[in-house]
């Protein structure tokens, strides 16, 4: 059965878990400098604001690449979750408390703001790009589309990095997830924006000041994240020991 663990502002504000909150606030900015500075370098390219297959492509590859890279640098301090679907996730599936993932929470927010506020300054100003369903697709359907993507990326957080019944894979566990988060972006890229993380699309709405469709972006991932532990918790790995009370919460 799938325990939720609280958790105590002691075992949170541990030198381990601070270290954690660190290397998420680092590790998100990186992917988040990376992936919505991919879209900016295009616009500029292409002085099209339009994303059209190129684009598109050229987006997804960067946000694989970037993603692969920030949970690897931040697997062995803090788990390498990057956002707040996963973290959440992981909080269903007893694999982090819940007063500490509020935490990775603020971590990762923070440094998607800064990624973007550092992009907006070294562009001279460009416009940072924010989530939005495509032309002639509802709200709910991008929220459908951000709760399945995000499932099926959470999932995959869970099958190759999270399951306690095996033993590390590896580089593969980055490589999955990364690999995973692209192509997610090359399927619902046109629909919902492909975010499937609320960190990555909060940024950019801070910077851009445009919050209007940033719900979407925050209950769709959430729900799919939350679902995802649930089902890879309840069905796959069954009971589990409680989170140790450690410094350690990757």
């Amino acid at each position: 059965m799938v325990k939720i663990a609280l958790g105590s502002l002691g075992d949170s504000f541990s030198v381990g878990s601070i270290k954690s909150y660190v290397s998420e606030f680092i590790a998100t900015l990186v992917f988040v400098f990376a992936g919505v500075g991919s879209a900016i370098a295009y616009n500029k390219l292409t002085s099209d604001a339009a994303l059209d297959p190129p684009g598109l492509v050229a987006v997804a590859v960067a946000h694989a690449f970037a993603l692969f890279v920030g949970v690897s640098i931040a697997a062995n301090i803090s788990g390498g979750h990057l956002n707040p679907a996963v973290t959440l996730g992981l909080a269903i599936g007893g694999s982090i408390t819940i007063l500490t993932g509020l935490f990775y929470w603020i971590a990762q927010c923070l440094g998607s703001i800064v990624a973007c506020l550092l992009l907006k300054f070294v562009t001279g100003g460009l416009s940072i790009p924010t989530h939005g369903v495509g032309d002639g697709v509802s709200a709910f359907a991008g929220l459908v589309t951000e709760i399945i993507i995000t499932f099926g990326l959470v999932y995959t957080v869970y099958a190759t990095a999270a399951d306690p019944k095996k033993g590390s894979i590896g580089i593969i566990a980055p490589i999955a997830i990364g690999f995973i988060v692209g192509a997610n972006i090359l399927a619902a890229g046109p629909f919902s924006g492909g975010s499937m993380n609320p960190a990555r699309s909060f940024g950019p709405a801070v910077a851009s000041g445009d919050f209007s469709e940033i719900w979407i972006y925050w209950i769709g991932p959430l729900i799919g994240g939350a679902l995802a532990g649930l089902v890879y918790g309840e069905v796959f790995i069954g009971s589990h020991a409680p989170v140790p009370t450690s410094d350690d919460y990757a």
